[in-house]
């Protein structure tokens, strides 16, 4: 073996590239002709030879890399590779605040945002600050066991939020997903079965009435609602038109043809991810007659401004969500029918009471849908459908609200 006395006065004869000195079980010192000495454990794995630096001398002694070398073979007796091994080593490090489930999150968090809506992004960050880092955030995620996960998905519960307190569940279970792969040894992930450990709850459905008579009541107080023509313009279009709330409420006149009856919403204003905003195509909307009509009347007190039902403060800015809600209520219907419940509405009656194509539908509605064959559903081929469909649902709505019996039972 080599005393630290030979590793000192080791030198590179001139005329070699490099000089060897063995010292024991594989272990030896490299000295360059320029003068620099490093420790090399040479090995065989699977037939080939293979070999790891150990580190430099004089900052690794004799003894040190001896000790380097006996734990490199005891990893290759347990059928690692030593080489391997340190640059898994190396990666883990790379993980400044190591594996806690804080540092783990963020990571996945930052993997996924860019494909997220900023708002959708902003919501994800906000829960796992306030429902679930506090709790387990600075714990190292291989140590969490279910039973803290499930305190702090508890502590969710106990305000009252159950739906939440199930989003945070889900929250969890995509980062354990994302950590396992990479994890040290094999474990489970700790969110199986943790769901059943919770308060069941059943998702808000947005009310919506369905029965073509109180349908028709609706319809007729609406026509006779008192407050500002740009609202009482949206109330009567979100029947007939169907769309998120969001998106009429911030129609813009500039999206409008009116003479080809068409309604275009750009991809951006759509419910969908960062990357279909970006790249996916404008929804078009079908407007029957009627919807032209109501337009053309509200166009000479909104007009010349970007939205057609700017705000009573800020032209600038379109009504609020809250301005149809109000309306419904001051009609007496507030607790029977939401907003985005007229899509539902729609949805029902079209298909139990028009027999419509639910596909054409879907489609209206700007839900991605198949056909029977597994094709996605194309929205502008099926753009003369739609016309028809659209028409028809405006004409059913104007009988309802003016009392007529048109209530069809399908044919068995």
């Amino acid at each position: 073996m080599l005393t630290d006395a030979e590793c000192k006065n080791a030198t590179c004869p001139p005329d070699k590239k490099r000089a060897r000195l063995a010292c024991s079980g594989g272990l030896y010192l490299e000295i360059s002709p320029a003068g620099s000495k490093r420790w090399f454990y040479k090995y065989r794995k699977d037939g080939k030879e293979g070999r790891m630096a150990l580190g430099s001398y004089p900052d690794i002694g004799p003894k040190k890399a001896r000790d380097a070398m006996t734990a490199a073979k005891l990893q290759k007796s347990e059928g690692r590779d030593p080489v391997q091994v340190r640059k898994v080593e190396k990666l883990k490090a790379t993980r400044a605040e190591g594996d806690t489930f804080k540092a783990i999150a963020l990571e996945w968090y930052a993997k996924q945002a860019p494909q997220w809506s900023e708002d959708h992004a902003k919501r994800m960050l906000r829960q796992l600050e306030r429902d679930l880092f506090p709790w387990i955030g600075e714990r190292r995620i291989a140590d969490i066991h279910a039973m803290e996960l499930l305190a702090a998905l508890q502590k969710v519960e106990e305000r009252g939020a159950l739906e939440t307190a199930d989003r945070a569940l889900m929250l969890a279970r995509q980062v354990w997903d994302y950590w396992l792969p990479t994890a040290d040894v094999q474990q489970r992930n700790i969110t199986e079965g943790l769901k059943a450990r919770l308060t069941p709850y059943r998702g808000k459905s947005f009310a919506a009435i369905v029965d073509p008579a109180r349908m028709g009541e609706l319809l007729r107080a609406i026509k006779q609602y008192k407050g500002g023509p740009a609202v009482r313009t949206a109330l009567q279009l979100a029947p007939m038109l169907y769309q998120r709330p969001g998106n009429l409420r911030e129609m813009e006149w500039a999206e409008l043809d009116l003479d080809a009856s068409l309604w275009t919403i750009p991809s951006m204003k759509m419910k969908r991810t960062k990357l279909e905003k970006e790249q996916g195509e404008a929804h078009t909307v079908p407007l029957p007659t009627q919807a032209v009509a109501l337009l053309r009347n509200l166009h000479p007190l909104t007009g010349h401004g970007r939205y057609v039902f700017p705000g009573e403060r800020s032209h600038d800015r379109p009504i609020s969500d809250n301005s149809v809600r109000s309306g419904l209520y001051a009609l007496g219907f507030g607790k029977e029918q939401t907003w985005h419940g007229f899509r539902a509405s729609a949805r029902t009656m079209l298909v139990d009471h028009l027999d419509v194509d639910p596909l054409a539908i879907e489609a209206n509605l700007a839900h991605a849908v198949k056909d029977a064959n597994g094709r996605s559903y194309n929205r502008t081929q099926y753009l003369k459908q739609r016309f028809e469909l659209i028409q028809q649902w405006a004409d059913y709505l104007d009988k309802l609200a003016n009392g007529a019996d048109v209530i069809q039972f399908k044919v068995a």
